[in-house]
């Protein structure tokens, strides 16, 4: 939920200033710097340009989705794996590139904390990435 105020002008030097509340229905990104920097460090790549593509329509539908919880996350995306620590490891491009996600439900908000190769993705430890 946001706090929002307005100011509503009754007179030449009169305000009425209102308070309001609105709830949020879009999920927050934060670290879409980290799927940028990749891209752009991998252009000219065999497939990079579909992985970009990828990457941008589950960007599209993320903002736009109301996860509250897990079960939300896998009826969006049902092949999305589910780890500990609210982590989400998401395919892109098919199964060629790894995304994965911590998510704070209750907040909204989802950060992106690796975005990779599958290969890249085999290296790591998904649940401290």
């Amino acid at each position: 939920m946001v706090r929002c105020s307005a100011a509503i002008r009754f007179s030449d030097d009169h305000f009425q200033f209102l308070e309001f509340y609105a709830i949020l229905y879009w999920m927050i990104v934060i670290g879409t710097d980290v799927v940028e920097t990749y891209l752009a460090d991998h252009a000219g790549h065999k497939g990079i340009k579909a992985a970009r593509s990828q990457y941008q329509a589950w960007l599209s539908i993320v903002v736009g989705a109301d996860w509250r919880n897990p079960e939300e996350v896998k009826t969006s995306y049902p092949k999305a794996s589910i780890l500990k620590g609210s982590r989400v490891v998401f395919n892109i491009k098919g199964n060629d590139y790894r995304l994965i996600a911590a998510v704070q439900y209750r907040a909204g908000a989802l950060a992106i904390r690796f975005f990779g190769s599958h290969a890249e993705y085999d290296r790591i430890d998904a649940e401290t990435a």
